[in-house]
């Protein structure tokens, strides 16, 4: 999508016209283009462009702010609006705790990594302590600690939560080895991503119905977030695909808990 070749590569869409001069070329909008892969083993659907480290830092940081929003709105007229939905508190953290409860202890010191501003984080109530590591580099809730991946990996959690982060990370095999060296034995993992509507449909041959790719560039179904998962050495205690309302939309969001194997 233009949002996002802009916002990582710099590169605008641009309208190629007779004034070009081309003689096979025919005139139009010429965008970013990228192609849809499917593991056939597992059937997770992907995008094949990975950003860097460096274009990834370019499209999250300042995640939603002024610049963020203007330009997102600039191709997609309306985000605006639709992004002051987004950005308010989800309504489905009991939903959540009540997926984990069977599987956390106390104290319960959290990580949520790729968690934002920390107002989505569960347990609010029963956590004894809150570190957050975010690329976006925003203010957190009171309460809450700002760490840097470092910091991280010199604790060890009973609670881990990547929420909404691996459909938009390009190697998220790798994002998996960062979280588990904040964790020990006793850790739970906590992950969820959206469960899109193409994967609900159970196509054998979904890459030719995918024609277009934003932000998230990896669409999991549960067998491909199991083999994910068992890859980056977890166990899988738990999948759910969990129904709710979302910026007034609804959607389905695959849940998981999981422990190091």
């Amino acid at each position: 999508m233009p949002f996002v070749a802009h916002r990582a590569f710099g590169w605008a869409p641009i309208e190629i016209n007779d004034s070009w001069g081309l003689q096979t070329i025919r005139s139009g909008m010429a965008y970013t283009i990228c192609k849809s892969l499917r593991c056939r083993a597992c059937s997770h659907l992907f995008c094949d462009i990975r950003f860097s480290d460096e274009e990834m830092n370019a499209i999250y940081a300042g995640y939603r702010d002024e610049a963020y929003v203007s330009l997102r709105d600039h191709y997609e007229p309306g985000y605006r609006t639709r992004n002051e939905g987004l950005v308010e508190t989800i309504t489905y953290k009991a939903d959540i705790e009540a997926f984990l409860d069977p599987y956390i202890s106390d104290p319960l010191t959290v990580l949520d990594w790729g968690g934002d501003t920390g107002s989505n984080t569960p347990y609010q109530q029963r956590r004894s302590s809150l570190d957050i590591f975010d690329i976006s580099n925003k203010g957190v809730v009171p309460g809450a600690r700002a760490v840097t991946r470092e910091q991280a990996a010199a604790a060890a959690y009973r609670l881990v939560v990547c929420g909404q982060v691996l459909e938009h990370t390009p190697y998220p095999i790798k994002v998996l080895a960062d979280i588990r060296r904040a964790m020990n034995d006793d850790s739970i993992l906590y992950i969820e991503v959206p469960f899109e509507k193409i994967v609900q449909q159970g196509l054998p041959d979904c890459e030719t119905h995918k024609r277009h790719w934003h932000e998230h560039i990896n669409f999991y179904s549960q067998s491909s977030m199991a083999a994910l998962l068992r890859s980056a050495g977890y166990e899988v205690l738990r999948q759910y695909i969990l129904a709710v309302s979302v910026a007034g939309s609804d959607v389905q969001i695959l849940q998981v808990a999981c422990r190091p194997a």
